[in-house]
């Protein structure tokens, strides 16, 4: 295993051109957890025991961090069959029934005093703020928007990539998507504007941001509004306030560019619009008011 990692690493990850984040993800998999447990094993000896020990040894590890590890495990060993250096995978993988979790969001009120504290620190972590949390723009999307992705004529802007460490790449769904403007957010953008550089966020010489730079002005903001901080829960709220409101799964799917609508729907329990309405279907007769079954068929 140790010596066929570096090789995966490069043979799969960077041939596949995957995503930097997903390059180093991998890595630090391999480096934290496969090649500490397993680099001393022989591909073809590892066996399903060697698994279920792997597993032991994560049990304080998040489920999702255990199923992450052994997913990329799983290809490793597809990978080395692939290559012929396997005959046949050793082992059976069998990931672990992770819960479903809830994701962390700001409700109105809360959302409103982080607006508000965001404001009184200074018009960047505003925009920062409204950047995510009515544009549900992820941070290195937010990191790498250039002035020319914002369209003040059609209020709207242009999605289409992220900036990873000072890699700008593509979106996590490598799509491109248009979001509409709040009229707040229309409004900070406007006060914001600056010819330090293309980008709309950079620092006040006209260097870029750094991740840890917009997460430091989140966490301000979040401080003086006494709410959770985090970037990432900005993107959260605005999905959740979507749902909330009524906004039909498929527009927040598109407006938040998930790939897959299943991680839209995560946040359509929320949504008293969408269960009241679902409720109100009950009180709504079947045939037409009055009508039985039986004089229903008869009409028919």
């Amino acid at each position: 295993m140790k010596e066929f990692a570096p090789r995966f690493i490069d043979n799969y990850a960077r041939a596949n051109r995957q995503k930097p984040s997903g390059v180093a993800a991998k890595q630090t998999i391999v480096d934290t957890h496969l090649v500490p447990s397993l680099g001393h094993r022989r591909l073809d000896a590892i066996g399903n025991e060697d698994i279920q020990q792997l597993k032991r040894r994560l049990e304080r590890k998040a489920a999702k961090t255990v199923n992450n590890t052994l997913s990329v495990l799983s290809v490793v060993l597809k990978s080395a069959v692939e290559w012929e250096v396997l005959d046949r995978a050793p082992c059976t993988i069998r990931l672990l029934k992770a819960p479903k979790t809830t994701a962390l969001y700001h409700d109105f009120d809360s959302f409103d005093r982080l607006v508000e504290a965001a404001q009184r620190l200074d018009g960047r972590t505003m925009l920062i703020v409204l950047l995510g949390g009515e544009a549900g723009l992820r941070c290195g999307e937010m990191m790498a928007l250039e002035w020319k992705d914002v369209g003040f004529d059609k209020r709207q802007l242009t999605v289409e990539r992220s900036d990873w460490k000072g890699d700008v790449t593509t979106t996590k769904g490598g799509r491109v998507r248009y979001v509409p403007m709040t009229v707040r957010f229309a409004q900070a953008l406007h006060k914001h504007r600056h010819l330090r550089g293309r980008r709309v966020l950079c620092q006040d010489n006209g260097a870029k941001m750094t991740q840890k730079i917009v997460q430091d002005h989140v966490r301000r903001a979040a401080q003086l509004a006494n709410v959770q901080p985090g970037v990432h829960i900005l993107r959260h709220t605005f999905c959740s306030h979507l749902a909330m409101r009524g906004a039909p799964a498929r527009a927040i799917q598109a407006l938040a560019g998930h790939q897959d609508l299943s991680t839209t729907q995560r946040y359509m329990h929320i949504s008293p619009a969408v269960v009241e309405d679902a409720i109100r279907l009950l009180d709504q007769p079947a045939f037409g008011r009055g009508d039985s079954l039986e004089t229903a068929g008869n009409r028919g």
